[in-house]
């Protein structure tokens, strides 16, 4: 029998057992979990060995009495995978989630079987009207002062480090040896080995820290000096390894460094522009895009807050729902607690920790379903190269290889988290470029 067959010859039914949840219980006839039982045990006997018979040729009631879990359990697999397949066909479920099989009883190979599975499926509801949407948004201006704060920002930014004498200060660049008390792997990857031992490593005593403690046990110091101090890793420390942990160090300062500002000639060198003008009317420029840019986010959102409104309640699927909060739980988790004594105070107030983590995981949850719905209808799809791009970046800014960021995803199941945020940002852009968009003063 092919699969095709096996998928005609399930029944199902279906029933709603609450709002967003739906249990589907289905049969599979007697004649065909014969004929499929019989189709597995013949491939059994074809793979296993048994003593004193060629392969292939061991009599089937000897099989079934060795294997005969192993036969059940592959056919099982092979049931619930056409069930499924069956049931994803039928487009009048959205389905987003799902549980485990729960049988109606023990299977027989010459009986009838029957199983259920529970399945979340996509709020309905009906989308409004989302294109030509009216918003009121101040204009994009930018002020003098604005650009004048950005010419000191790039004076500073681009500022040349020079050799000091005198004992270190905030902001200032050392260049260190250290040591500590973690012991690496021999496999480790070089990012946490970077992080707890090196020679002649730059280290910047302003935040965010390289190593947790460094400004105020470096603030001071000298060149040519050691220096012990230990650092308490924060729970949510981008290297598991350190999550959490103290470590203690031993640094030698070979070199302090101090910032020298540039002056605008050499700015303007450094900008490769030919003057002050030029350089201001770049960055007034530069400011312009980025205040297009977020005013770009500001009109998407009072969009779908209008959308969203016109929409009014529905109800979130479960299942999705209590996996969200427990996302968004470990968020405020990670936002609250840096140290130990943090987690006391975070233990006292873990009632409206969680209240905040339902809120948000529903609020998270509603838009990603009406952007979803929108996507759907004007055929936006997250491109293969976007993704990959996506991917790449995050891999750059978390300090990963892209093979280890995409498997580490994977395995707890970011991936889609990843994806449907493109989508999201591609339905917003979208919803922004066609709204009917009134400039207001902006407010002072």
């Amino acid at each position: 029998m092919s699969n095709k067959s096996l998928i005609e010859a399930i029944s199902f039914k279906v029933e709603e057992t609450k709002p967003c949840q739906k249990k589907v219980d289905f049969t599979i006839d007697q004649d065909t979990v014969r004929r499929e039982a019989g189709k597995t045990t013949r491939e059994f006997t074809g793979m296993v060995v048994i003593p004193g018979f060629r392969k292939g040729k061991a009599p089937i009631e000897m099989i079934m009495s060795r294997y005969g879990e192993e036969i059940k359990s592959e056919l099982k697999k092979r049931f619930y995978s056409a069930a499924f397949q069956k049931i994803t066909e039928d487009k009048s479920m959205e389905i987003v989630s799902y549980g485990m099989p729960s049988e109606a009883g023990e299977m027989k190979l010459d009986a009838e079987y029957q199983f259920s599975l529970t399945f979340d499926v996509a709020p309905e509801f009906k989308i409004p009207e989302y294109k030509g949407i009216k918003v009121e948004v101040p204009a994009a201006e930018v002020s003098d002062e604005e650009v004048e704060k950005r010419v000191a920002y790039y004076k500073e930014m681009y500022a040349a480090y020079e050799d000091i004498s005198s004992p270190a200060q905030k902001d200032d660049m050392l260049k260190v040896s250290y040591t500590s008390d973690f012991a690496v792997a021999a496999d480790a990857p070089a990012p946490l080995v970077r992080q707890v031992q090196a020679n002649d490593n730059w280290l910047w005593l302003s935040e965010p820290e390289m190593i947790p403690g460094a400004i105020n046990a470096l603030t001071g110091a000298e060149a040519g000096k050691e220096y012990s101090f230990t650092a308490e890793y924060p729970a949510d420390y981008r290297e598991a390894a350190l999550a959490g942990k103290k470590v203690a160090y031993k640094v030698t300062v070979n070199t302090v460094q101090r910032r020298k500002p540039l002056g605008e000639t050499e700015l303007c060198e450094k900008m490769k522009v030919e003057s002050a003008e030029k350089l201001r009317e770049t960055l007034k420029n530069n400011i312009i895009r980025e205040s297009e840019m977020k005013r770009r986010s500001e009109i998407a959102n009072l969009v779908y807050e209008k959308i969203s409104n016109e929409i009014g309640h529905f109800q979130i699927p479960p299942a999705i729902l209590e996996g969200e909060i427990e996302r968004e739980l470990k968020r405020v988790v990670q936002a609250n607690v840096k140290k130990e004594e943090d987690v006391e105070e975070f233990k006292k107030n873990i009632e409206a920790h969680k209240k905040e983590a339902a809120v948000n995981a529903a609020l998270r949850l509603r838009r990603l379903f009406i952007l979803r719905k929108i996507a759907e209808k004007e055929d936006i799809k997250v491109e293969s190269h976007e993704f990959d791009g996506e991917l790449k970046n995050m891999s750059k800014y978390y300090g990963y290889k892209e093979k280890e960021l995409r498997s580490m995803l994977e395995k707890s199941g970011g991936l889609e988290d990843v994806h449907m945020d493109i989508l999201s940002g591609k339905v917003s852009e979208f919803l922004a470029k066609n709204a009917q968009i009134v400039d207001v003063p902006a407010k002072k």
